[in-house]
């Protein structure tokens, strides 16, 4: 970074650390601990939508990859397409296999990655739901700035969130994950598979 960088207010970009996401159980258990939320077992990763032969390809290595998991309760890795355009290959486990599911999301990130995808890639996340009564979070891991945010979508109609449960989330996780500082980039993922 330069001087005309630092008088024109540009930043470096920070790096994408995948290996942050191996970070996710422990938070997990510590997130159980502060507000109740268990894993529901469904992860995915979200990318701006490509077409192709390349990420065909690409796509068929990743379920090679994951399909070696006799464990796994179904496909290894599925594509959904959300209303707003975004691709998403969705990950399903059991509840008690959040580790699996971290490494499952950190090996489609890494093979979109090393196929030329990276610029594409925009964030990764874990479900979680509270069993008293059914509320939904996620941890979403943000490629572009390698950090992590709670997202807590209200239930019912209308595309609202619990931003006191996102703050509570975001303070009881200090000490396990990197949290993103800038709450402007907490971006909701409305209608993000496993929510």
């Amino acid at each position: 970074m330069g001087l005309l960088d630092i008088l024109l207010g540009r930043t470096k970009p920070v790096a994408p650390d995948l290996d942050r996401l191996f970070a996710l159980p422990s938070a997990a258990v510590t997130l159980e601990a502060a507000a109740g939320f268990r894993p529901t077992g469904s992860g995915a990763v979200c990318f701006a939508t490509v077409e192709g032969a390349m990420f065909e390809q690409t796509h068929r290595e990743v379920q090679a990859l994951l399909d070696a998991d006799a464990e796994r309760p179904g496909p290894p890795v599925s594509l959904h397409r959300d209303e707003y355009g975004y691709s998403w290959l969705v990950s399903e486990r059991t509840p008690d296999q959040l580790p699996e599911l971290v490494n499952d999301v950190h090996a489609v990130n890494s093979a979109l990655e090393a196929n030329g995808f990276g610029p594409q890639l925009l964030c990764s996340l874990a479900a979680f739901r509270h069993p008293t009564d059914d509320r939904a979070l996620a941890l979403v891991y943000l490629y572009k700035r390698g950090s992590f945010y709670p997202f807590a979508p209200l239930p019912g109609e209308g595309q609202r969130r619990d931003n006191a449960l996102e703050l509570r989330v975001k303070a009881a996780l200090a000490n396990d994950l990197r949290i993103e500082p800038d709450l402007g980039r907490w971006f909701p993922v409305w209608g993000a598979p496993g929510l």
